[in-house]
């Protein structure tokens, strides 16, 4: 994969980095944690220029979290009410659940959605519920923005400050994204079992 990624990079230039940071928000296998640094060692190389590669890191990333938000909120109301009713259980929701999610998500979701895009393994799927909860799209993405922004550019810098060690930042990002999928993981089972439909 690491291959594939450099030769998009080297191939597309800019275009070809926003296009790998779109296909890590559709498909998230392909690890941001690669392409950013990958990108910043470019840009440290002369090859393409640091802010370029943070605008299009972001502008792909944006594109992608978008796209699941759309994917949310096309789902209507009254259909998300009947799977709840059905399968509350499995997402840890009843109908007062729902409301709740959907006022907090309406008023304060931005900064869930804000810390979300900084989350390992977290980072991707923050747009669906944002979107089934009915999130004004406007601070969705203006949120979305500033998280965004904030991981690509963290990422390409330290691509860019190491240079050729520019590898190492998925390793030290590697334990954060297992410590966070392994928390999420165990919270959702917690709540599964815990879990009382009121009325």
């Amino acid at each position: 994969m690491f291959d594939w990624i450099l030769g998009v990079i080297v191939a597309g230039g800019l275009i070809g980095v926003a296009f790998l940071m779109l296909a890590e928000n559709v498909a998230p296998p392909i690890p941001s944690e690669v392409i950013m640094p990958l990108a910043g060692f470019a840009a440290a190389q002369g090859m393409l220029s640091f802010p370029g590669v943070v605008v299009a890191g972001t502008a792909g990333a944006l594109a992608g979290a978008w796209l699941w938000y759309e994917v949310g909120r096309r789902v209507k109301d009254e259909r998300l009410r009947r799977f709840v009713e059905r399968h509350g259980r499995w997402l840890t929701l009843d109908l007062d659940d729902l409301e709740r999610s959907q006022r907090f998500f309406r008023e304060r979701g931005g900064w869930a959605v804000f810390l979300g895009r900084l989350l390992p393994g977290v980072r991707t799927f923050v747009s669906v519920p944002a979107g089934l909860m009915r999130m004004p799209q406007l601070a969705f993405l203006a949120w979305s923005l500033l998280g965004t922004a904030l991981w690509t550019f963290l990422l390409a810098a330290a691509g860019y400050l190491l240079q050729s060690q520019h590898h190492r930042v998925e390793a030290w990002l590697d334990p954060i994204a297992y410590a966070v999928t392994a928390l999420v993981v165990a919270l959702y089972a917690w709540r599964v079992i815990r879990f009382r439909a009121r009325g």
